[in-house]
């Protein structure tokens, strides 16, 4: 069974490595028009992270893949592993 979060659930949550470190806060999704499948999401970084300051920041944002979220609760779960830009 698919488990559907609503999108201004998401909004403002903290994104956490499965390392242990805080990249920032989700600002936005970007979702594809073809398929409507949420393609990546874009992060306000925390600039005082060692993460974040490893990241490539784009007009002030870091773009996630989608594919590296593994969990979603209290905080987003990011694999650092998987994605080229983490």
């Amino acid at each position: 069974m698919q488990k559907y979060t609503l999108a201004r659930a998401l909004a403002g949550k903290k994104l956490i490595t499965t390392e242990g470190e805080e990249l920032g806060r989700l600002i936005d999704v970007n979702i594809s028009e073809a398929s409507g499948r949420i393609e990546s999401i874009i992060v306000e970084p925390d600039l005082e992270s060692g993460a974040s300051k490893r990241l490539k920041i784009e007009n002030g944002y870091i773009v996630v893949p989608y594919s590296s979220i593994t969990a979603v609760g209290d905080f987003i779960i990011v694999d650092r592993r998987v994605g080229s830009s983490l």
